[in-house]
């Protein structure tokens, strides 16, 4: 299942479901889909994604400096030639989320998601 959040103040953000339901967590936010945040719900729910994101972002470093990581570290371009698939972290996955709701916020408008 994939899920479209969307902001009338800028593009779509598309996530696959599990993904989209860890981010609506993260957001302290319910879990359901379809959902909305009202206008002056944004700014918590950035708060609290920015706030889990940077959590799971140290996390990760600590991890990789311990020697915990199983890759290597790869470029963009070196993908296709891999014997296995990059790990996407949910720090960078949620980057175009915390963008969508900064001009969410700055805008002061809804953001709603739904299936599709």
């Amino acid at each position: 299942m994939l899920v479209t959040f969307k902001c009338k103040a800028c593009g779509n953000v598309l996530m696959f479901g599990d993904v989209a339901r860890q981010m609506l967590s993260m957001m302290g936010h319910c879990e359901n889909i379809p959902g909305a945040l009202e206008a002056e719900e944004v700014p918590d729910a950035l708060a609290n994604l920015k706030a889990a994101a940077q959590k799971i972002h140290q996390d990760e470093q600590a991890m990789k400096n311990q020697g915990d990581n199983q890759q290597p570290e790869t470029e963009v371009d070196d993908v296709g030639s891999l014997d296995y698939e990059p790990v996407v972290s949910l720090h960078t996955r949620a980057t175009p989320l915390i963008e969508m709701l900064e001009i969410a916020a700055r805008e002061n408008c809804y953001v709603m998601w739904q299936e599709g």
